[in-house]
């Protein structure tokens, strides 16, 4: 490779006239005059990390901005819920968010370039600006308005993005063919880092789902760019958790519990990833998107009238299921087990339904919805067995089960709800436990090969 580099140069220099100024096409490898690849990639850390936790922050504040006007209510901690909001005006908000969202995605996939997805930016397609920032928006505007689907797309695919262009410069920052993909990956987990402050949670996104190979040099840019997008992105929109846990301790033995807990979140995963799987699969795209949007937004919102956990992406469920109080007999136990089971299926449903009918967007949140309020279920059980069992621990482990099973990524899984709950050391010895075991079971129900990431290109 040196010598070929070497070749190359010496052509580059025998085609330059008296002036130094080149006579044929330009070297798409590294220029002569460019920076050592080590401080081009420092650089390049230091511009995309500020960046794009600039734009997360931003993406963040958006969708804050856009829920108060919509709904006259702002998600905060503690306060994940809109219950408050009078039931005709969530039901006005969902409709509402979904017949916009159906009209614009009616005219980016018809009319305009077509936005490609983080996977497929990472082997080098392109990322129309225009068509993407749109694109982004407009997801975080149907989650805020209610729609039942993840936000956590948009913040990755604008990372991506910025990531692509950055790349048109590895020539002069003395960058390799191959620091492209790395920059556009580490951009995209650097994304998701900045909008759920979760650093680690962000480099494994990059490292484990895109990239997929690991040495010193991916490490360290994905895990300093996520560093430093979290900082950014965190003094634009805070740096609470995601959701409030309770103050108990994680008892060694819980690791008995979460070792069950896990196989059946590794089979519940598994079927939830080929349900969203096959949705985006079979996304409608064309004209009917207006119709068929608008009435699973129409759908959603007579639901929310009533139960406000199926709006957004799942937050307010997994908050429910970690606010469980537990109960002093089976008898009293079985209305909670039975609504945290009920708006477990509504959620799986809408989110399946919504996305189906033409909406883009994530399905780690809902996972972690999901996740949370069947381990809430099983933790209510739990604890008439074992009363010093405390069920919000369930619900947590369960979540990051169901998450690894779904996502296919055990550590990317495991870190997001340490951070985003803010869990303590002791949490790890469960937790990879439960994550673990649900990766070998959902390894089992789909069998040990990798299903094609959830994350679809906009047709």
């Amino acid at each position: 490779m040196k010598g070929r580099s070497a070749d190359m140069a010496e052509s580059k220099t025998g085609r330059t006239g008296a002036t130094g100024v080149p006579s044929g096409p330009q070297d798409r490898g590294t220029a002569p005059s460019a920076l050592p690849r080590f401080w081009g990639l420092v650089l390049s850390v230091v511009v995309l990390g500020c960046t794009v936790g600039a734009s997360s922050g931003l993406l963040a504040r958006f969708f804050d901005w856009t829920q108060w006007v919509m709904l006259g209510f702002k998600e905060e901690l503690g306060a994940s819920g809109a219950y408050t909001v009078a039931p005709i005006r969530r039901f006005l908000s969902v409709v509402f968010g979904a017949l916009a969202a159906s009209l614009i995605w009616w005219f980016l996939r018809n009319h305009c370039r077509r936005v490609p997805s983080v996977s497929q930016a990472v082997k080098g397609q392109g990322m129309p600006v225009g068509p993407t920032l749109v694109h982004v928006l407009t997801q975080i505007f149907l989650v805020a308005c209610g729609g039942s689907i993840g936000r956590e797309v948009a913040p990755r695919e604008a990372g991506a993005m910025l990531g692509g262009l950055w790349g048109r410069l590895r020539g002069r920052l003395g960058l390799e063919e191959g620091d492209r993909a790395l920059l556009v990956a580490a951009s995209a987990g650097a994304g998701f880092a900045g909008i759920y402050v979760a650093p680690l949670t962000g480099t494994f996104f990059g490292i484990e789902v895109l990239l997929g190979r690991v040495d010193g040099t991916v490490v360290a840019v994905n895990l300093a760019m996520s560093s430093l997008a979290t900082l950014v992105g965190g003094s634009i929109k805070g740096f609470d958790a995601y959701y409030s846990v309770g103050g108990e301790s994680f008892s060694p033995w819980f690791t008995l519990a979460a070792l069950l807990l896990g196989l059946v979140m590794g089979v519940a995963g598994a079927g939830f990833r080929r349900a969203t799987s096959w949705a985006q699969d079979h996304r409608t795209t064309d004209a009917n998107i207006i119709w068929q949007l608008t009435g699973t937004g129409l759908l959603t919102g007579l639901v929310a009238m009533w139960t406000p956990q199926v709006m957004g992406n799942g937050r307010v469920l997994a908050q429910t299921g970690i606010n469980q109080v537990p109960a002093a007999s089976l008898r009293a136990a079985l209305a909670p087990i039975g609504l945290l089971l009920v708006f477990a299926m509504i959620k799986v449903v809408f989110t399946v339904l919504t996305i189906r009918t033409g909406a883009s967007g994530g399905t780690l949140t809902p996972s972690i919805a999901l996740g949370s309020a069947l381990g809430a279920a099983i933790g209510l059980v739990a604890h008439l067995l074992v009363p010093d069992l405390p069920v919000w621990q369930c619900a947590v482990v369960g979540a990051a089960a169901l998450l690894a099973a779904s996502q296919q990524a055990p550590l990317m899984a495991l870190f997001m709800l340490m951070e985003v709950c803010r869990l303590p050391v002791a949490a790890a010895l469960p937790m990879t436990m439960a994550v673990a075991a649900a990766t070998v079971a959902a390894g089992l129900v789909c069998g040990h090969g990798r299903e094609p990431s959830p994350d679809r290109p906009e047709r």
